[in-house]
Order: structure tokens, then C-alpha cells, then sequence
């Protein structure tokens, strides 16, 4: 079975690279609320800026956070469209999987021994 998205096959990748870190996944949920600079973010890690300001490139290269210029600061916020299709891709590899286990629970049962 083949899984229909709309995105392809690279652009899934560097989505399931971005979200395969607790740090970017963490980076994602505090900007689905609000707009926030890197600067704020680097202050909630225990890590490095450029360490921070890595993890957000890997969050934009995968189109899962958009910047904006405001003045000399660059803030940066969730996309939710993008994040919809996250969604909409694993429901399908969901899909996949429950008619798998629904096909090998048929024929599990096909092979049960009929007791009369």
C-alpha cells in the first residue's frame, strides 16, 4: 500500500529529522503560541545560542517554523499548515498499519481450529 501525501519524499524526511529531536519538538511547542526570538529561546536551554539558533534551522528547513523580520530581530513562530500535514501524513501511516493488523487478525482467524 502506498501512502498519498502531498509532500515528497525529501520533504518528509527533514520533517520526521526535525521532529526527532525533544529540543526542536520542545522549540515547536512553545512557538505554536506565540511569536518569540531566539534570543528568548536560547534563555529556557541549557545549551548555547548557536546550538539553539541550529536546532530553529533545522525547524525552518522543514517548514515546520516561519520568521519574520521585526526591526533588527528575527521572530519566529509554529506554522500550523505545515504541522496539519505532519498530522495528516502519520494519520495515514496509521491507516497503513491498522489494515495491516486488521488482515493478519483475519487470517490468524482462518487458521483457529473449528471446535464443535
Amino acid at each position: 500500500m502506498v501512502v498519498h501525501v502531498e509532500l515528497s519524499e525529501f520533504e518528509q524526511d527533514r520533517l520526521f529529522h526535525a521532529l526527532a529531536a525533544s529540543t526542536r519538538r520542545d522549540i515547536l511547542r512553545r512557538t505554536m503560541t506565540q511569536e518569540v526570538t531566539v534570543s528568548e529561546l536560547a534563555r529556557e536551554y541549557q545549551m548555547s545560542f548557536a546550538a539553539v539558533q541550529k536546532h530553529v534551522s533545522v525547524l525552518e528547513e522543514a517548514q515546520l517554523i516561519v520568521k519574520r523580520a521585526a526591526g533588527r530581530e528575527r521572530r519566529i513562530r509554529a506554522d500550523p499548515r505545515r504541522i496539519a500535514q505532519a498530522r495528516a501524513l502519520l494519520d495515514q501511516y496509521e491507516e497503513i498499519w491498522r489494515t495491516r493488523v486488521d488482515q493478519l487478525d483475519a487470517l490468524l482467524a482462518e487458521d483457529q481450529p473449528t471446535i464443535h
